[in-house]
Order: structure tokens, then C-alpha cells, then sequence
């Protein structure tokens, strides 16, 4: 016999004997209902997969066809239950010989029965709140004098519900303190809280609000706010973590949020920017967006292992900061609560698959490429030389890649002459590697020879130090990193289990089924008809999840407390109607200053964060709104709350990231051994924001108060009270030279009086005047200090006040807004 016959009669069972009758079609339901129905209907289609009609399964799931009629040897669905290949079915157990039999010749008999009459059934549209179109309650009817607008009215109804009142009003000087952080991250200073104290007009606050929405301040505190969610940081991630240039784009959120872009067009332009009709410069420096995601360029690594990590990376980013949904579930199976399929998860996938990579295709010779996806910046004549040199290099290293091509072919021939002297010169590496036999070695292990062998050619090195005097002439200009197409599409596919390596059946862009479809006439969608569905008034998740962000920015919670997870096992919310209302509101018009403003002028807002006894156990995560909550500050605002009242703040808006003090060695915590020089001049004193975030190594004020690492979105931020930030406050290099300047602005600006510099103190760190008892206490540390100290005169008062400076900057009240 062949060898291929006797191969398929060791692994084939005969489909059915003269005395075997064809399969029934209930014999064939009975089998599919006991064994496989469960998990592949067409309700739930396990891996994308239905067996209840012939339709579906001559569709197939996420693996192709499931059947293939008359072909029984063909078909996924005999191999499945036979147990032959990668995929057993049902999992854990193997069908009867009978059951399987039955299967078997129905597929070969084509799949006849009626069982091909039934059409499937439409998928039910899910009953999930979040997934509702999004509508516009009336606000309840209220004639209560404390409400402001109509979000009091909601809140109003809800409290009375419950038998409860808001809270009184807080006190101005807490107010305006609360408002400035909120909307600028910075204290107010002594002379704001002075005019707004002593302004009586009715609309005093209101105008307070105003003013600070047209600060430019504003745009850096809620840009802070959104590059967490876009995963913001200044370098690659991974064990090099090397640098990156991404400031940029935080300034362009800066930018367009000071400008008042309308939400709609932020999204379009970060999401797909380079797809619009001629894009601007600022356009494309917008889709800085999803450039933020993790870049390996470690050597020996599969770059498309990694270049598919980001692509997951920005689905599961989109979904997550616009849908409010885990779809990164659905990667490696369909979404075990949500109706997103895997197949859906990889149609999203689609989306961003096509995007040109930083350093996906190099060539042989390992030299960068020649079309980085970069947008550079500098005078005509820079731009101009940098092209120039460029061209050049790329003619220089297409030439070194040729040349490599046939220094190849040389390489056996250099290996056999290796006698056992020169290669105990090599490094230990190569010589393991010759000692490989050549059909054992890795792709690896075959390039590091290959570079030893070159290096001893002289034509090479002469290439080599070409291209590298030539480099050297290239002008260093600011860049940005920025999406683009790829000219040819690559093909999207499933990926079976989440695995790169495993292809399932080929897909389209497109948008889960349990959402409003792409309008796009037929047409194949692309990535800026994503970005457009995303704020489409259809979409009923985009607005409710962004109103429920801001709406947490401001109370320390969302109504739906599971912001990331609007799907089933998420949290239900608070107030339904008062989120459906604020996001009609704000889709009406995609104007975040009018939604800030809208809520920072309700009465709600504007509560006291005083805690009541019939709250406490009522009503103790202040779900129903009846008091503001007390927020930590932000690990950045922690920060620029000291700069500020130590009068040491650069107020500077954009540019390079910083580097302020921190501990000796903290930079060496990676992989690279790095260097942390600390700015001097005006660029030590930049706000929090500003300071340069290596991933691998993070600046360690900026963790201890929980600033997130950047590996993927953060939605929220989750504040933790621990020794260490205590101890961080009172003793670290940075702070304690803010705490110096404190002193120093008192002993400066007070007048000589201590009790007067006292106060001011008080008003720099906390906007209010100190209680007496708080006073006298402070009174009596500073007498401490000055009389424990041997000398006295100048540095002896200002070390007392060092160390009262140090107290006051160290209060929970000077780190918390009220």
C-alpha cells in the first residue's frame, strides 16, 4: 500500500458499512442536542459557532465551515468529535462510536433532512440598561429653592425618597479652594480668596466659575485627566523602556481642551486623524492617541508577536475609554457575559490592524526603516537637510542589505575555516553557536553569526562607518509619533484562542451586533468611520460613559461606581434618569466647558463633604448624593499644590518633559542602569505633569500616591492612604526644598508679627485662617525649634520655619480637596 493509504486507514473510521443505514434526522438531533447544542446555538454560538441549522453550519464558527457536505474526512465537525487534531469536542469526553457514526453519515449523505428548512433566528436584542438608546427625561418638577439647575432636581427627587435633605452649602473659602483644584489642579491664591470672599453679588460664584473655565490652567488639569485614559508616558515600556517623544501630543490635549473642541471632533481626530480629507499638522499629531501603546524593539524578539499586542492594546484602549466596556474579554473567547463574540473582538481588531508600525519591517541587516511612522518639526531648511540625509541613508543601507545578501553566501565558507584558535577568540555565544549543528540553530543564533561574520569583512565596515558619518549629519528635530495606513492592508483574521500564530477565519471591520451599525452604504468601513460610529447620536454608550467620568472627576465616584464595565456585571446606577439626562445634554452638543460648568454650578455640587450622622449609616459611600465627598488630590497635584504655596511654581503651559529631584538610584530600578539628572533653573519648578514618566521606572512620588503605570487605560485612579506618602511629604528631597520656600515666601511676605505670619501660612497651604487652638499649637512647635537651636539670628528662623512649613504641607487638609 502507499504510504499516504496506510496513514489515512490508521487515522480514518469508515464512514458506514453496505449494512448501515443512512442517519435520521432525529438520530442526528438527538446526538447534537445531548452532545454540542448547549454551548453552539444560535443564541449563545460558542467560538462563534452554531450546529442548529444547515445554514449555520455550513457558515461555521470562528474556525471556517463547520462541515463540509460529502466530505466527512474534510469536515472540522468529524474531526471535532473524533478527536483528531488540535480541537476535541465535546471537552473532556469523545462521542460513542454510534453517536459518531451517525454524524459521520449524515455529513457524507450532504446534511440532508429537514433540519434545513428552519432559518435562523434574529439575535435578540439585549435588554441591558446600558445598551438602551439613550434618551431625555423630563427633570422631576421641584419647587424647592435649593436647587440651581435642572441636575439639583433629579438629586432633589431622589433624596426625598429616602427622607433625606441635601447638605448646606459649604463655606466660600472652601468653595473656591474646592473649584480651583477641580478645574485648574492649583491652589487659589490669597488675593483670589479675598475678592471672592468679599464679592456679594448674587452671581459671584458663578463668575468664579467662569474665570477659572477660561484659564489655560484648565486645559492642563483635564488633560491630566484624559492622558490616563490614553495611556500617556515618555518611553517605550518593555525591558529597554527606551525614550520616546510623545510630548506633542499632551500638549495637543492641552490644546484642544482650552480650546473648547467639541467632544465629537476630539474623539475623530485622535482615533483617525490621518484619515481625514487633507490632515492638518495638528491632526495628525492627534493620533498620538494610540500611538501610547507599548513598543518592543529588543533584539531576537518577533515583531509581529508585539505589533499584535498593540493592536489589542488600542481595541481594548477603545473599548474601555469610549464603550466603558471589558471587550478585551472577548481576545481569546466570546465575552462570557456580554453579547461581544470573539469574531466581533477581531472585527474591532480589523479596524486597527492596517496601521504602519515603528520598526515592523526591518531588513536583513537589522537597519531601521525607511518610513517610521514620525512627524518631524523644525524650520524649512532643517526639515529640508534632515530629508536630504535621510534619502541618503536609506540608498546607503539598501546598499549594505545587497551587500549582506551576498556576504552570506561566504558564510559556510568562513566557518570551515575556523580552526579551533580563532574560535576560541569568539565571544562565548558564537562559539556555542559553531559548535550547533546548522540545521538545530535558531533563527536567532543564525542572525548573531551572521553579524560576527560580517564584522570581519572589510567591505562591510567601510558600509557601516559610512552610514554612521553620515547619521551624524542628520539634524536632530523635535518628532512626533502619529498613525498611518499601510498602502497594502494586511488580512485580519481570528485568532484562534488569542493566539497570533493560530488562524481562524478571515474578518471585516465592524462593530459588535448589540450596538447600532456603521453607516456606511455598503462599503468596507475603515478606521475613521469607527471613530465617527463612536460619537454618532445613535451610539447609546459614549456619552453615558464620558458623563459618568466627569461626573466622577467631581464626586469621587460615577453613578455607575464599575466606569470601566457599563456591561452586565457592571454596577447599575445611582440616578438613571440623571445620567441619561446629562449625557442627552451633552451629545447635544459635545461641549465638556458647558458640562463642567453645568455641574460645578449646581447646588449639588456645592454641598458641604461634612459628614452627618443619619448618613453615616444610611448612606455611607454617599451614593444618593446628599453631601460632596472628600477626594485626595492627584499624585501630579499633590505636587503642584506645594509648588504653589511655596510661590515657587513655573506656571509654563507645554513643552519637554521634566525632571525634578528624586531619590538617588531610583532611575537604576530597570533593566538599563539610567541617570536621573535633576532640571535646574525654572524647569525644576514645572507642574507635576510635566515630569518625565519612564515606564520601567517611574518617578517614585508619582507611585506612592498612585499615579497609574501607563501600561494600558486607567479610567480611574484609585487612592490608597499609606505611611509612606506621609513620610514622602515630610522627608524627600523635593518637598522638603518646597517646604524651604514656604518658609521663605512667609518670612518674606508676612509682617514680622509671628502670629500674622502664621495666618498667612494658613492661607498659602489651606485658604482659610487657623483656628486659635490651631494657632497656638503651631505657635508652640516653632518656640521648639527656635529654642532647641544653638545659634540663632536668620538661619535659625528660618529652619524654625522650615520645620512649621514642613507640618502644614504634611496635613491631610493640604493634600485633600473638601
Amino acid at each position: 500500500m502507499r504510504p499516504w493509504v496506510l496513514a489515512l486507514g490508521l487515522f480514518w473510521v469508515p464512514a458506514a458499512t453496505p449494512q448501515q443505514s443512512e442517519s435520521s434526522e432525529a438520530e442526528v438531533r438527538t446526538v447534537l442536542r445531548k452532545n454540542c447544542l448547549a454551548c453552539h446555538n444560535s443564541r449563545t454560538r460558542s467560538s462563534g459557532l452554531s450546529l442548529e441549522y444547515r445554514e449555520t453550519i455550513l457558515e461555521g464558527g470562528n474556525r471556517g465551515p463547520a462541515a463540509v457536505p460529502g466530505r466527512p474526512p474534510e469536515s472540522l465537525l468529524v474531526k471535532a468529535i473524533r478527536h483528531q487534531g488540535d480541537l476535541k469536542m465535546p471537552p473532556g469526553r469523545q462521542l460513542s462510536y454510534e453517536d459518531a457514526a451517525i454524524i459521520e453519515r449524515w455529513v457524507e449523505k450532504g446534511l440532508p433532512g429537514s433540519i434545513r428548512e428552519a432559518a435562523p433566528a434574529a439575535p435578540a436584542r439585549s435588554k441591558h440598561w446600558a445598551f438602551q438608546p439613550l434618551r431625555r427625561p423630563d427633570p422631576p418638577k421641584a419647587a424647592d429653592p435649593w436647587t440651581r439647575n435642572p441636575i439639583d432636581s433629579f438629586v432633589l427627587a431622589r433624596l426625598a425618597k429616602e427622607g433625606l435633605r441635601p447638605s448646606e452649602e459649604a463655606d466660600r473659602a472652601t468653595l473656591i479652594r474646592r473649584l480651583s483644584l477641580d478645574l485648574l489642579g492649583l491652589l487659589p491664591d490669597i488675593k483670589e480668596v479675598e475678592e471672592f470672599l468679599a464679592d456679594t453679588r448674587p452671581d459671584a460664584y458663578d463668575r468664579l466659575a467662569d474665570r477659572l473655565l477660561a484659564s489655560p490652567h484648565y486645559g492642563e488639569r483635564w488633560a491630566r485627566h484624559w492622558l490616563d485614559q490614553a495611556r500617556y508616558a515618555d518611553s517605550n515600556g518593555y525591558n529597554i523602556d527606551g525614550e520616546r517623544e510623545m510630548w506633542m501630543y499632551r500638549d495637543w490635549v492641552i490644546d484642544a481642551i482650552n480650546r473648547g473642541m467639541p467632544f465629537d471632533q476630539f474623539v475623530v481626530e485622535q482615533v483617525a486623524g490621518d484619515l481625514l480629507p487633507e490632515p492638518s499638522t495638528s491632526q495628525l499629531v492627534a493620533t498620538g492617541f494610540h500611538r501610547n501603546t507599548l513598543l518592543n524593539l529588543e533584539g531576537g524578539i518577533d515583531f509581529e508577536q508585539y505589533r499584535v499586542e498593540a493592536v489589542a492594546d488600542r481595541v481594548d484602549a477603545t473599548g474601555a475609554v469610549f464603550l466603558g466596556l471589558t471587550v478585551g474579554c472577548a481576545r481569546c473567547h466570546d465575552h462570557k457575559y456580554d453579547p461581544i463574540s470573539q469574531r466581533e473582538y477581531y472585527r474591532l481588531f480589523a479596524f486597527f490592524n492596517n496601521i504602519d508600525e515603528l520598526a515592523a519591517d526591518w531588513g536583513e541587516a537589522g537597519r531601521r526603516r525607511a518610513h517610521e511612522p514620525l512627524l518631524f518639526f523644525g524650520s524649512p531648511e532643517e526639515l529640508a537637510k534632515k530629508q536630504a540625509v535621510r534619502a541618503q541613508l536609506e540608498a546607503l543601507e539598501r546598499e549594505l542589505e545587497d551587500y549582506t545578501r551576498l556576504l552570506n553566501k561566504r558564510l559556510p565558507e568562513w566557518e570551515a575555516s575556523l580552526g579551533a584558535g580563532r574560535a576560541n577568540e569568539l565571544k562565548p555565544e558564537i562559539q556555542y553557536i559553531l559548535k550547533t549543528q546548522p540545521e538545530q540553530r535558531s533563527d536567532i543564533m543564525k542572525e548573531a553569526l551572521q553579524e560576527e561574520f560580517w564584522k570581519t569583512d572589510a567591505g562591510y565596515r567601510q558600509r557601516r562607518e559610512s552610514i554612521k558619518a553620515l547619521a551624524v549629519l542628520e539634524p536632530k528635530l523635535a518628532s512626533a509619533m502619529i498613525m498611518r495606513e499601510r498602502g497594502k492592508p494586511r488580512e485580519s483574521y481570528v485568532m484562534l484562542g488569542g493566539d497570533f500564530l493560530r488562524k481562524g477565519i478571515a474578518v471585516e471591520p465592524g462593530v459588535p451586533a448589540v450596538l447600532p451599525a456603521l453607516a456606511v452604504n455598503g462599503r468596507a468601513p475603515n478606521r475613521l468611520d469607527l471613530a465617527r460610529w463612536l460619537v454618532d447620536p445613535s451610539n447609546p454608550l459614549t456619552a453615558r460613559v464620558t458623563v459618568n467620568r466627569v461626573w466622577q472627576r467631581f464626586f469621587g465616584r460615577g453613578f455607575v461606581e464599575t466606569e470601566n464595565d457599563f456591561g452586565s456585571q457592571g454596577s447599575t446606577p445611582t440616578h438613571p434618569e440623571l445620567l441619561d439626562w446629562l449625557a442627552a445634554e451633552f451629545a447635544s452638543n459635545w461641549q465638556m466647558k458647558a458640562l463642567h460648568r453645568l455641574i460645578v454650578t449646581s447646588a449639588t455640587y456645592r454641598q458641604s463633604a461634612r459628614s452627618r450622622p443619619e448618613l453615616a449609616g444610611r448612606d455611607p459611600n454617599n451614593e444618593l448624593l446628599a453631601r460632596q465627598s472628600r477626594i485626595r488630590l492627584d499624585a501630579e497635584i499633590v505636587r503642584d499644590a506645594a509648588l504653589k504655596a511655596s510661590g515657587m511654581l513655573n506656571p509654563a503651559i507645554g513643552g519637554r518633559s521634566v525632571f525634578p529631584p528624586q531619590p538617588a538610584g531610583a532611575s537604576k530600578l530597570g533593566q538599563i542602569q539610567r541617570d536621573w539628572v535633576a532640571s535646574t533653573g525654572l524647569d525644576r519648578f514645572r507642574r507635576g505633569m510635566y515630569t518625565h514618566f519612564w515606564r520601567s521606572s517611574p518617578h517614585p512620588n508619582l507611585m506612592v500616591f498612585d499615579a497609574p503605570d501607563t501600561t494600558t487605560a486607567c479610567t480611574r485612579r484609585f487612592r490608597s492612604n499609606t505611611p509612606l506618602q506621609a513620610l514622602t511629604l515630610l522627608n524627600d528631597e523635593g518637598f522638603f526644598e518646597l517646604a524651604r520656600g514656604l518658609a521663605a515666601r512667609v518670612l518674606r511676605d508676612a509682617p514680622t508679627e509671628e502670629s500674622a505670619r502664621i495666618t498667612h501660612a494658613f492661607r498659602l497651604c489651606l485658604s482659610r485662617n487657623p483656628q486659635p487652638e490651631e494657632a497656638g499649637r503651631i505657635a508652640r512647635f516653632l518656640h521648639v525649634g527656635l529654642d532647641n537651636r544653638v545659634s540663632n539670628g536668620a538661619a535659625a528662623e528660618s529652619a524654625a520655619w522650615t520645620a512649621v512649613a514642613r507640618v502644614l504641607m504634611n496635613l491631610d487638609e493640604f493634600i485633600t480637596r473638601e
